[in-house]
């Protein structure tokens, strides 16, 4: 194999490729991407930035036990974290829009 051909199958900075989501969904925006939900739904989650984050999987696990002790994703956990800490240092936008709140909407089921 030549390194050319090494570089295709790696990527062009000769690092690893990027991880692909493995729960067979598809990046937002994708040919591939699932249509699931409201139209609402799903212009508000291609309005939010995708990023691969790279964890230390026994800092990935403390971090999932403690987002299901207070009832959210991973995912959840990390931005109610970043901006926490965002908040805390003085550095969180002010036009940044609250977290989007998950599960049925409140209302009067009585």
């Amino acid at each position: 194999m030549s390194p050319d051909e090494g570089r295709e199958r790696r990527g062009d900075d000769g690092g690893v490729p990027p991880a692909r989501p493995d729960d067979g969904s598809a990046e937002v925006g994708t040919p591939g991407a699932r249509d699931t939900g409201s139209a609402g739904t799903r212009a508000a989650r291609a309005a939010r930035k995708q990023v691969l984050l790279r964890l230390d999987p026994l800092v990935y696990d403390a971090l999932a036990r403690w987002a299901g002790d207070e009832l959210r994703s991973a995912n959840a956990q990390i931005e109610f974290l970043l901006r926490r800490a965002l908040r805390e240092a003085g550095r969180l936008p002010g036009g940044a829009k609250p977290i989007p709140r998950r599960g049925r909407p409140p209302g009067g089921d009585d």
